[in-house]
């Protein structure tokens, strides 16, 4: 049985349509009539798993937002999905006391704090409305499924303030208790504990043993959430969490890819499955791309040329099948009538008229696909967007390119933005820095009025590494607490093993590292990494017991910080091509565009007084 993130969500959310009772056989239950309650969040929670047909199947007639005005509905039960926060237990409060809805079924997106709970009770106590009040869920559902292996916390800006030099302990801890509670939900979720495993020190470490602790108190519970039939479930049939933070990795983020899911997300802003490009006939064009659709399913993972000659097979394809439905239906012209062609002709017909609905299906997603194909393609060629992705991937197998072609790209084509994450991924690529190399690089920025914040925010962390692995024992200890108080953790992690990055299949060091953790074969990189089993006893956490080290059949990877489709799509690749295949989850606290991620640097080298500084007046 594997793990569907995308069903058992889905499954869920039904039930709680359902006024949380079982669903019937058909899956659905169109007796009772109700009315949906739900916050922005919860909107983004509901919006790539189930749409408006879904919710009148589910007896759902009506649906607001919480915080706007709604009139009231006296004879309607209604259905609330928000999360647990003061602002909405006020606002459920008011309903309440106003009678809007016959009855209200409250469900909250994660567990509810007690002090809410005990709001909430008094408000409508005294308004005497609290038999209005049917039930009160905990759902466990505080994350958003975009895929069937693809998930995000919609947590923002996790990154920038992991990393903020300003951040006090309480902060830190309240970012740490926000992953951890969302992590929590996605296990609940899918009903299961697993071994986890993360490297030491920084982010990763301290949300692997902070949720190790919540799981653990949760299963001396006696409704516990987890039903895998008690500890004897044999430890090979145990999924691995493996938490990572984007310290880890971060070229990936930066970097651009010129597979066709990544560059959806980044170039055309896909969000929550949709994304918006101006049609051939002019106008704005809304399409969903998700698990419904085969073509981006299929072909998500393909280089971008690949997709077009994909997209040109399937029409051709398509074309074949219409003139053959066309020959079919065409009958016996000229020749005499006779009864047995009827006959023939009549099923023929009858073939034709049962695969039109499927050809015109077909029809759809290659039109909607050639729309976006065709729009990619402009920015690729405006930005030069085909040679970004090549010279970065040389770039980092090499270790560097030359200075001329460095400027060169710097004062070619592509957005502000582009030349900037090039310029990063030249820093993060090169083993030294090049003093005279990286002002010209400045300078060349500066000329295309680019802020630099973000390449001066890298450059000082760059050249950190250089002094700590220069220093000596004692200035090095000042280094690394100057280095983990900006930073979260051991520096080294960022330039670390640059160079076999991308070795020559271009695997991630993610991806890498994550086949290790499966496979658990002794490996100098992973066997230093803490594991933790929530069910063994308390005395065992963060030591590698040998049952902890694998082999795996399930893994759930996640991304403090900042996740995004380039990892998703290798991590994807990696578990297919394992023998037998494997499943993968890959999960992160946002998932963000490279653009997204740099204005995070960004905004952390101002913290840190970088950037461009006011142009001096010309000589």
């Amino acid at each position: 049985m594997t793990l569907n993130l995308r069903q058992k969500q889905t499954e869920c959310i039904a039930r709680m349509l359902n006024l949380n009772q079982p669903i019937n056989a058909t899956g659905t239950n169109e007796e009772a009539y109700k009315i949906l309650i739900y916050d922005k969040f919860c909107q983004n929670i509901l919006s790539p798993l189930i749409h408006v047909k879904d919710l009148r199947k589910h007896g759902v007639t009506l649906y607001f937002l919480i915080d706007k005005d709604r009139k009231p509905v006296h004879d309607v039960p209604a259905v609330y999905f928000v999360q647990p926060i003061q602002s909405n237990v006020q606002r459920i409060i008011a309903d309440a006391s106003r009678s809007l809805y016959q009855s209200f079924h409250l469900n909250f997106s994660t567990s509810i704090p007690r002090p809410l709970l005990e709001d909430l009770a008094s408000g409508t106590l005294s308004s005497d409305s609290i038999h209005r009040v049917s039930k009160v869920h905990d759902q466990y559902l505080e994350f958003v499924t975009l895929e069937d292996n693809l998930f995000s916390l919609a947590q923002k800006s996790c990154f920038l303030q992991l990393n903020d030099p300003s951040a006090g302990d309480r902060e830190i801890e309240d970012i740490v208790e926000k992953v951890v509670s969302g992590l929590f939900c996605v296990l609940a979720t899918l009903g299961v504990v697993p071994v986890i495993r993360c490297p030491r020190g920084g982010p990763g470490e301290m949300v692997a043993t902070a949720l190790d602790q919540r799981i653990r108190d949760h299963l001396l519970s006696k409704n516990n959430l987890f039903t895998e039939g008690g500890n004897f479930v044999s430890s090979f049939q145990r999924p691995v969490l493996c938490i990572f933070d984007r310290n880890f990795e971060l070229p990936v983020a930066i970097q651009h890819d010129f597979r066709y899911r990544p560059l959806v997300h980044d170039v055309l802003g896909l969000k929550l499955n949709r994304l918006s490009v101006q049609g051939e006939k002019g106008g704005m064009r809304s399409y969903e791309l998700d698990s419904a659709d085969p073509f981006w399913v299929a072909n998500g993972g393909l280089e971008f040329p690949e997709v077009a000659v994909e997209i040109e097979t399937q029409l051709n394809k398509y074309k074949n099948d219409v003139d053959e439905v066309n020959k079919r239906t065409g009958g016996n012209h000229g020749a005499e009538f006779d009864g047995t062609d009827l006959i023939g002709n009549t099923k023929h017909l009858m073939n034709a008229v049962n695969s039109l609905p499927e050809l015109t299906e077909r029809k759809q997603v290659i039109d909607k696909h050639t729309n976006i194909a065709t729009v990619l393609l402009g920015e690729i060629k405006e930005r030069s967007l085909d040679s970004y992705a090549k010279k970065e991937n040389d770039m980092m197998v090499r270790g560097g390119i030359e200075r001329s072609e460095l400027l060169s790209v710097l004062r070619g084509k592509g957005t502000k933005m582009d030349k900037l994450r090039f310029a990063i991924m030249y820093l993060i690529s090169s083993e030294t820095i090049n003093q005279p190399e990286v002002e010209a690089v400045e300078t060349a920025l500066k000329e295309s009025e680019v802020d630099i914040a973000a390449f001066q925010y890298v450059k000082k962390i760059k050249s950190l590494n250089v002094s700590f692995a220069s220093a000596n024992s004692a200035s090095r200890s000042n280094i690394v607490d100057w280095a983990e108080k900006l930073y979260g953790q051991s520096i080294s992690a960022v330039t670390a093993g640059v160079k076999n990055l991308l070795s020559s299949d271009r695997q991630l060091a993610l991806a890498r590292t994550v086949e290790a953790l499966i496979e658990g074969r002794p490996n100098p990189e992973t066997d230093v990494y803490l594991a933790f089993d929530p069910r063994a006893p308390k005395s065992s956490a963060g030591t590698s017991g040998s049952h902890l080290k694998g082999p795996f059949k399930e893994a759930i990877v996640f991304m403090i910080g900042g996740g995004n489709y380039v990892e998703y799509c290798s991590l994807q690749e990696l578990a297919q091509n394992q023998q037998p295949p494997k499943h993968i989850i890959y999960g992160t606290t946002e998932l963000l565009t490279g653009v997204d991620f740099v204005e995070q640097l960004t905004l952390l080298g101002k913290k840190m007084g970088l950037g461009n500084v006011a142009p001096t007046p010309a000589q």
